[in-house]
């Protein structure tokens, strides 16, 4: 090989950090001491405060969003509910794949991950959130899907308002309480420490679900079959239980338009968008307490190759799906990428005819190939070789444009059905105040939970 060619996923002659935990923080130590033999494998929560800037960050940023909401109410509702809807969107399916992370390592057995699958089952935490929010969008129900003011009479048995929220809240409800008994019966057997050593909120919370204590050896492994239990039936219920969501939030906006591979497409999109804020916040906590060494190069290029792998497999999910729509050139079906895409790339000669001095002229076009370069493009290239995928930061900035390249990508998915001229709807301060209170919001529910909660354990010695 040249030395011009670029190296890929290759054995280098490089030292590797071996992909062994060193001691946690002292009082974890001591803990683990006085709780006394621990099986294998075993995890004692110790909770640690949320650091009282970030999280009085995240208070403010949730109040921005809260006040623009109701500003936004009362001048330009429609904008309102839209922006609210979108953000409701891609937090929801983040927080649900979280879970659903850790579900697919339990059912492959992946040991790799280690602590890195309590950053994700933490963001499992806004689960019962996304449940209250669907229910608060009740309120906007005629701002935000087109047919509730324009009824189609042929669909009526499906775009129905009754039918809608009460099968989309059944299965939100649903999906809350089983990611509810698979993070129980994962945090159980951490948590028996905390009972007898912690104070306040945690040692109540600890207590009780650690009633009926059996020994460590035995809860070890009835957590164990649980998660086994209770993940192949969590994966499945995302699966269909988020396709119907993309179904009913997403692809009723453009009422006349229907595929049957959009509700597979949206929910492997909150896979990878978990995947790729798992990987900012593993490297974001590789000096927290307990997590000292756990971040290994190892399992950084592992998180890599996940997004670099995800990634291609969204693309081609978008390709699948664009290539059978335009060889078949149905209107019904042609609608779509119309919207987002223009006319050109509905053409048969679009990529070798001078496209580029038509195309980017037709509205939604440049803002949907922006978000086709942040979700695909740059993870796919810049991912490629093996040192990238072992460096922190570099590694994060990836996983951060992919994350946000989600964001863009579902305002495009949202936008586009009810503005379809407008380009730049998506913009503009009660967009930007209510993405910025839902960001303050997730990251304040998810440093709670893993503070206080804990989600992050610590391994006892």
């Amino acid at each position: 090989m040249s030395a011009s060619q670029p190296q890929y996923d290759q054995p280098e002659a490089e030292p590797q950090v071996e992909d062994a935990p060193q001691a946690p923080y002292p009082r974890a130590v001591a803990a683990a001491e006085a709780h006394g033999p621990t099986p294998s494998g075993l995890e004692i929560a110790m909770p640690t405060p949320a650091p009282p800037g970030l999280l009085g960050l995240c208070g403010i940023l949730f109040v921005i969003g809260l006040v623009t909401f109701f500003a936004g109410l009362g001048s330009d509702p429609d904008t309102t509910w839209r922006a609210f809807h979108v953000n409701t969107v891609y937090f929801g399916a983040i927080a649900q794949a979280g879970v659903v992370l850790v579900a697919i390592f339990t059912i492959v057995g992946a040991r790799w991950p280690g602590p890195v699958k309590r950053i994700a089952e933490g963001l499992g935490a806004w689960v019962p959130v996304t449940f209250l929010l669907a229910i608060v969008s009740w309120f906007g129900r005629s701002h935000i899907y087109p047919w509730i003011n324009e009824p189609l009479p042929w669909k009526a048995t499906w775009l129905n308002v009754g039918r809608l929220y009460s099968w989309d809240l059944i299965t939100l409800g649903l999906l809350t309480v089983l990611s509810v008994f698979f993070m129980r019966a994962s945090l159980r057997p951490t948590l028996r420490h905390l009972a007898e050593n912690g104070e306040g909120f945690a040692k109540r919370m600890a207590e009780s679900w650690t009633s009926g204590w059996r020994g460590d050896e035995e809860e070890k492994a009835a957590s164990d079959a649980r998660m086994r239990f209770w993940a192949p039936i969590l994966c499945l219920a995302y699966a269909f239980g988020w396709s119907l969501i993309a179904f009913d939030w997403v692809m009723s906006l453009e009422p006349t338009w229907f595929s049957n591979l959009f509700g597979a497409f949206v929910a492997w999109g909150g896979i990878l968008s978990a995947v790729s804020i798992t990987t900012i916040l593993t490297v974001l906590h590789r000096n927290h307490a307990g997590m000292q060494g756990e971040v290994t190069t190892d399992r950084l290029h592992d998180l890599g190759k996940m997004i670099f792998a995800f990634s291609i497999f969204w693309m081609y999910l978008f390709f699948a799906q664009y290539l059978v729509i335009w060889y078949g050139n149905l209107p019904e079906e042609t609608q779509y990428f119309r919207d987002r895409l223009g006319t050109e790339f509905l053409q048969a000669t679009w990529f070798w005819q001078g496209w580029s001095d038509r195309v980017l002229g037709e509205p939604w076009t440049v803002v949907t190939l922006f978000t086709w370069a942040c979700v695909w493009v740059i993870p796919f290239w810049f991912l490629l070789g093996q040192r990238p995928k072992k460096s922190p930061n570099f590694l994060a900035t990836i996983a951060l444009i992919s994350a946000f390249g989600f964001w863009m990508e579902r305002n495009v998915l949202v936008w586009p059905s009810l503005v379809p001229e407008d380009t730049w709807a998506f913009l503009g301060w009660i967009q930007g105040g209510i993405a910025i209170g839902f960001l303050g919001a997730f990251f304040g529910v998810f440093l709670l939970y893993t503070r206080v909660f804990p989600g992050l354990a610590v391994p006892a010695k």
